[in-house]
This record gives structure tokens, sequence and C-alpha cells, in this order.
């Protein structure tokens, strides 16, 4: 725990830092992977609308939930998005202990709306190709910045709900069993009230969310 300690102590310092030289449309997040339900200790230039004691977003629990992804070292120019459709140029590096476990991470969340009205001032000059998706596998890659557990199962489950087309309260067991196993390979079952949240919006109780999930694993 001391190493850890001092490990963070340093980056609390660098969240200060970078957020004074970078300036204001630089948003500097420290996150603790200690407690992914209150992970963010520190927060600079807040733009995302979220405060200490937020929770880890989308994208920290698959990173979690990725063994292969955690072996690297950061994540660059990916793009993030604030509750209200607010885009981000976003980056992630990965803080370690002494015994190169994953501890925290050190995000940098760039405001682009200065730069979307510059494109559109210029768009028939100049063609801005300055934001690219971070690829993770298969698909596109991208990060919400939610500002609460609730908010980001809330979203997750209603994006995945949304593109099966069917409501919770038609859903077929096995239909529900689905999106729980997408909820689980998203690393939503890492926060502390993920189920009852699921069970929630998918109109289910919580004992039949672990039972699910048991059939999964």
């Amino acid at each position: 725990m001391g190493n850890r300690n001092e490990v963070f102590k340093t980056y609390l310092a660098l969240v200060d830092f970078l957020g004074e030289i970078l300036g204001k449309n630089h948003e500097i997040v420290l996150h603790d992977l200690m407690d992914l339900n209150n992970s963010i200790i520190a927060i600079k230039n807040n733009h995302s609308g979220r405060n200490i004691g937020g929770p880890a977003t989308d994208l920290v629990l698959k990173i979690m939930n990725n063994k292969e992804l955690q072996q690297r070292n950061f994540i660059s120019n990916y793009k993030g998005y604030s509750k209200n459709g607010e885009k981000f140029r976003s980056s992630t590096f990965f803080i370690r202990d002494k015994f190169d476990n994953l501890i925290g991470m050190l995000c940098i969340n760039s405001d682009l709306s200065a730069l979307d009205r510059l494109v559109d001032a210029v768009q028939s000059i100049i063609s801005f190709n300055n934001i690219r998706e971070f690829d993770l596998d298969s698909g596109s890659y991208s990060e919400n910045l939610s500002s609460s557990i609730e908010e980001l199962t809330k979203d997750t489950i209603e994006t995945i709900i949304n593109m099966k087309g069917v409501s919770p309260d038609r859903m077929t067991p096995e239909e529900k069993i689905e999106i729980v196993n997408e909820l689980n390979q998203k690393g939503i079952f890492l926060l502390k009230g993920a189920v009852s949240e699921v069970a929630h919006h998918l109109k289910s109780s919580e004992a039949s969310i672990y039972r699910y999930l048991s059939k999964i694993k």
C-alpha cells in the first residue's frame, strides 16, 4: 500500500502540472483502479461533468476485462463523449506499481468544440483528419465519460438493447442471456451494484441475472 500511495502522490502532482501547461481545453483525470465504483481521485479542467469519487468509464472496464490490452503502456487518440454529447480526443496512460501491476490510469481529454468550429469555417479549404478511432480486436473504439454507475450501466444496456430491437419485457431468457454476456464482456459486472442495475433494466430479478452469469461462465 505504501508503494501505491507514493506512486499516486507523483501522479496527483502531474494532474495539476498537465492541466496548467496544456490549458483549459484539456481535461486531466486520474483513476485509481482499486475501487472502480469511485475510481476518479483527481480531475483538472473539468469538461465532462464528472467529479472526484466518480466511477470508471466503459473504456476502463474494457481494459480491466482484457488481459492482452492491459499489457500496453497507453492508448491514444480515440474518441470520447460526454453525457451531453461533447466530443473529445482522448488518450490514456497506464500506471503500474513496482510489481508491474496495473493500478491506475491518467487520462487526457481534449475538448474539440473549438476545432470543430474552425473546421466548419474552413471546410471548403482544408480537410482535418486528426481524430482516429483506436482499434481493438475487430471494431472501432470509443469512450463514454459517464458521471455515475447508474448512468454508465444504463447507457451501456440501452445501447445493446436498441441494437437488438426488442424491448426487455418481450425478450426471451435466451435473448437476455445474450445481453448479459455482452455486458460481461464489456466489464460492467466489475462494478458494485451492476447486477441490480442490469436486473432493473432487463425487467428481471437479481437471482435471474446471477443465474445467467453462471451459465455464461
